[in-house]
């Protein structure tokens, strides 16, 4: 018979969490994290080891992480309330908003010359933006070709060693590149994330995480979320380290002080420009798992919060889908195997591990993993500073998803 408590966790399988956790940290090659599993209305957390990697401040329950691509599925919800309120609409073309994607070119052939383009066959519509089928994407499959190349050496990235410029500048250099792939043809990553603020933010007249934090961020208390951490909380936010890959040693890749997100930045990136902390991510998908209620309060209305969180890809596009994550181990140790994606986050379509279909969320190369999963009304939050340069962080995240699902006790 198991140690029940009170939560659908066995005390036992709580342990376990704890003590595989603890052995990353101790491992030294994770200076500290901050892990949350909540079912129902249970919570426990986990805070272990440093805030630097040689000591210091110890890791809290409000330390305030980079959450990276994690920010992609609290940051889509900005557009699902446009379409709830009908400001948007999935087939409407996004021209009026987004004139400079007006009237696309596109690549001939993937790895060709940028000049040697074909007519788009029609209009990038909302959905093609909300499914990241809109025609230009990071294709790690693609890295070296003139296309790929001229994204990063504009700017239009982030992480890279000048700062994305702001939104109207974004667009133009945006505007000034021919599609990779017919609007609602293949599926790429994270370029339509950073491109749905832009369009949340004229469609609103609001920047973009005025928009969220009024309508998405206060509401459900997030207090501890933004796109950059003010001074009075500075000292609550690691250094981000991006160890090197060959010897490991620990380099910093972003100071919190003077760093990347001390300031507020020329473009709010709904790709992965938040900061946060457990428990405001926990309130979050906690929300989705409540259908787009927070308490008495609706914040999404239910198809909308179904839509987001479902499979939205072809067979063909999920092909795609699944070769950036089993081709790219040497970049992704292996994450990301869930065959399918919906507005914003990765959806399990197929059970590939220990976490059942149904489950959506996504992970940050920051060293971040963040999923909600409906079947068994789990949510859980694992926040690290390290980035995923080496395969810590990405062994480490499987480490705590085969251990929260171990520890279910029903």
């Amino acid at each position: 018979m198991t140690e029940k408590s009170n939560s659908g966790f066995s005390e036992s399988g709580l342990r376990r969490v704890r003590d595989v956790l603890a052995r990353h940290v101790e491992s030294g090659k994770i200076p500290g994290l901050v892990a949350l599993i909540g079912r129902g209305e249970e919570t426990h957390v986990e805070a272990l080891g440093t805030m630097r990697h040689d000591g210091g401040e110890p890791m809290r329950r409000d330390t305030i992480f980079r959450m990276a691509s994690t920010s992609k599925p609290v940051a889509v919800s900005a557009a699902m309330i446009l379409l709830d309120e009908c400001r948007l609409r999935l087939d409407d073309p996004v021209d009026p908003w987004l004139p400079e994607l007006a009237d696309r070119q596109v690549l001939k052939r993937i790895d060709g010359p940028l000049d040697d383009t074909v007519p788009a066959r029609r209009p990038i519509t909302v959905r093609d933006v909300l499914t990241s089928t809109f025609g230009l994407g990071m294709d790690m499959t693609s890295l070296g070709t003139p296309i790929m190349n001229t994204v990063f050496e504009q700017g239009l990235t982030p992480n890279l060693p000048e700062p994305m410029p702001e939104p109207d500048e974004w667009m133009r250099r945006l505007g000034a590149l021919p599609l990779m792939h017919q609007p609602g043809e293949r599926w790429q990553y994270h370029i339509s994330n950073d491109l749905l603020g832009v369009l949340v933010a004229r469609v609103t007249g609001q920047t973009y995480e005025t928009f969220l934090r009024e309508r998405i961020f206060d509401p459900l208390g997030m207090k501890d979320t933004g796109f950059h951490v003010p001074a009075d909380k500075i000292d609550r936010l690691p250094p981000l380290y991006a160890p090197d890959p060959q010897t490991g040693e620990f380099h910093v890749w972003d100071e919190a002080k003077g760093g990347r997100h001390s300031e507020p930045p020329a473009f709010h990136g709904g790709g992965g420009g938040l900061t946060s902390t457990v428990d405001d991510y926990h309130a979050y998908f906690r929300m989705l798992l409540n259908h787009g209620m927070h308490g008495t309060e609706r914040i999404l209305s239910r198809p909308a919060v179904q839509l987001m969180t479902t499979n939205r890809l072809t067979p063909e596009q999920q092909a795609v889908r699944h070769a950036m994550a089993v081709n790219n181990v040497h970049i992704s140790f292996g994450q990301g195997q869930h065959g399918g994606w919906g507005f914003g986050m990765a959806v399990r379509t197929y059970r590939g591990d220990y976490a059942p279909t149904g489950q959506f969320g996504w992970d940050g190369g920051s060293g971040t993993s963040t999923y909600a999963d409906p079947e068994n009304q789990l949510t859980g939050i694992l926040l690290t500073q390290v980035g995923t340069s080496v395969p810590d962080p990405a062994r480490l995240f499987h480490d705590f998803w085969t251990t929260v699902y171990q520890a279910i006790d029903d």
